[in-house]
C-alpha cells in the first residue's frame, strides 16, 4: 500500500491543480434575473431542450456556459428619418426589451448574445422609418414623448420569430433643422392665441347676452307697475303719508287744504316750538 502512496498523492495534487485552473469554466453561479445555456463540446452542442435557471452549476471544463439576462432592460439609441415631405429629421428613443426565459437556448442557438444589435434595434428602425414616412414632420413633432403603440406592435410581431419581447418603444425627442422648429413652434403658439380670442368672443357675447335679457326684465317690470298704479292709489298713498307724518310726535304742523285734487301742503315741522 505504501508502494502507491506517492503515485495517489501526486494523482490528488495534480487533480486538483486541475480543478483549481478550470474552476470557473467548472463551477457556474447563475445570478437572479438570469439563465444560463450550455454548449457540450462532444455531446450535440448547444442544449435548447433545457434552460439552466438560478442557482450553482457544475459542468465539465471542456462545455461552455453562456449567461443571458432576463429582466427587462433598456437601450437608448438615435437615428435619422425622412418625413413626408422628404424632411431628414433625428430621433431619439428608448427601447425597452426582454428574451423570452424559457427560449434561451433557441435565442443563442440562432442568434447569440448581441441579439440587441442584430434583431432588435434594426427591426425598431425598420418600422420607424416606415412610420414617420408616412407622417408630415408636424404630425411626428407634436407625438414626441409619446410611447408609439403601433410601432410596438409590428415591431414585437417580427422580433418574436427570434424569441425576444419588446415592452415598449419610447420616442424620447425629435430634433428638427432650427428654421422648422421654430417655424411649427410659432404655428403653434398662433394657433393658441386664436383660441384665446375666441374665447374672449365667446365669453363677451354671453355676456351681452346676458345683459339684455337683464334689461328686458327691468322693462317688464316697470311696464306691470305702471299699469297697476293709477291716480287714485297714488293720492290715497299721499294721504296716508301726510297723516302719519302729522300724528308724528315729534313735530307739530299746519296743514292748508290745496284745493282740487292736489295733496295737502305741510308747513312747519320744528318740535317744541
Amino acid at each position: 500500500m505504501k508502494r502507491f502512496l506517492p503515485a495517489v498523492i501526486t494523482s490528488a495534487i495534480v487533480i486538483l491543480l486541475i480543478v483549481v485552473y478550470f474552476y470557473s469554466s467548472i463551477f457556474i453561479t447563475i445570478m437572479a434575473g438570469e439563465a444560463g445555456v450550455l454548449y457540450r463540446r462532444f455531446a450535440g452542442g448547444t442544449v435548447t431542450d433545457r434552460v439552466y435557471k438560478e442557482g450553482f452549476h457544475v459542468i465539465f471544463p471542456w462545455n461552455s456556459m453562456t449567461i443571458y439576462n432576463t429582466r427587462v432592460q433598456q437601450r437608448s439609441h438615435s437615428l435619422s428619418v425622412l418625413t413626408e415631405e422628404g424632411l431628414k429629421i433625428q430621433l431619439e428613443i428608448s427601447i425597452r426589451y426582454y428574451p423570452e426565459a424559457d427560449a434561451i437556448g433557441l435565442l443563442h442557438q440562432k442568434v447569440g448574445p448581441d441579439y440587441l444589435e442584430k434583431i432588435v434595434i434594426p427591426e425598431v428602425d425598420h418600422t420607424l422609418r416606415v412610420f414617420v414616412g408616412k407622417n408630415a414632420v408636424n404630425d411626428v413633432y407634436t407625438s414626441k414623448g409619446a410611447s408609439l403603440h403601433n410601432i410596438i406592435v409590428e415591431a414585437e410581431s417580427e422580433v418574436e420569430k427570434n424569441y425576444i419581447v419588446i415592452q415598449d418603444v419610447i420616442l424620447q425627442q425629435v430634433i428638427l433643422p432650427k428654421q422648422v422648429e421654430a417655424a411649427i413652434e410659432a404655428k403653434i403658439e398662433q394657433k393658441q392665441l386664436s383660441e384665446a380670442y375666441q374665447y374672449r368672443l365667446t365669453r363677451e357675447t354671453q355676456e351681452a347676452e346676458r345683459k339684455k335679457i337683464e334689461a328686458e326684465g327691468i322693462n317688464e317690470y316697470n311696464a306691470i307697475i305702471n299699469q297697476s298704479l293709477n291716480k287714485d292709489i297714488l293720492k290715497w298713498k299721499g294721504i296716508q303719508a301726510t297723516q302719519a307724518l302729522a300724528e308724528s310726535d315729534n313735530a307739530k304742523v299746519v296743514v292748508i287744504g290745496n284745493g282740487g285734487d292736489q295733496l295737502p301742503i305741510i308747513l312747519g315741522g320744528q318740535s317744541g316750538q
